[in-house]
């Protein structure tokens, strides 16, 4: 069986690779030796998804797996994105980061404060090859938190697909449409077609250069 070694040390989210991921082997980075701290540098979700996937592949010389997402906002020019999990200053402080959201769009009507979450996941491979995906759930920001369920945003997002704020979802429900099950599915569906017969595996992004190439390396 394959390994697939996850940037990550979250157990839920390394079940919920595991649930779409079947057939290889999921462990944490953690777990297959890898220690250090990633930096995240990027500016968009896919270059700090590929800073940490090609960190613990090129240490490990393995298949390695990261994932990067936030929340998006309209009315912000698509703000706090990837500094949501700092969006107040400090990392990981949800009540400072709810609170500045809510205080930043204050005067914001209802159809205004449209919204997203947005994930990308990278799929570094030992001989260089790359492939992402990115996945999105759609919906708006309220104007007070509704429930306690989830973590982070949840509870100010309404989404469009529930009809009710992430924080009032149940795990499974929000599971069903969140934005990295969407990015893991579409990332499943493109290594699948990488392994595939050489006739019909299709292409993928070498991130070395940009070009899309066939089966044997060739552009399509």
């Amino acid at each position: 069986m394959q390994t697939i070694v996850v940037a990550s040390g979250n157990k839920a989210k390394l079940r919920e690779i595991a649930q779409i991921f079947q057939g290889y082997g999921i462990v944490s980075m953690q777990d297959a030796g890898f220690a250090g701290d990633i930096e995240e540098t990027g500016a968009t979700f896919e270059e700090n998804a590929l800073i940490k996937a090609r960190a613990v592949s090129r240490a490990l010389h393995c298949t390695a797996l990261a994932d990067d997402s936030g929340l998006c906002v309209d009315a912000l020019g698509g703000a706090p994105g990837v500094y949501s999990a700092r969006f107040c200053g400090r990392h990981g402080d949800d009540a400072a980061n709810n609170a500045l959201l809510l205080e930043k769009l204050k005067d914001v009507p209802e159809n205004l404060r449209t919204a997203w979450f947005e994930s990308c996941v990278a799929l570094c491979f030992a001989d260089g090859r790359e492939l992402t995906c990115t996945g999105r759930t759609y919906g708006r920001i309220l104007f007070a938190p509704e429930g306690d369920g989830g973590f982070g945003y949840d509870p100010l997002f309404y989404s469009d697909d529930l009809r009710k704020s992430f924080g009032l979802a149940a795990a499974q429900e929000k599971n069903a449409v969140s934005h990295r099950g969407r990015a893991l599915a579409g990332l499943a569906g493109k290594l699948a077609a990488e392994k595939g017969t050489e006739k019909d595996a299709g292409t993928f992004t070498d991130k070395k250069d940009g070009a899309r190439r066939g089966p044997r390396g060739g552009r399509p």
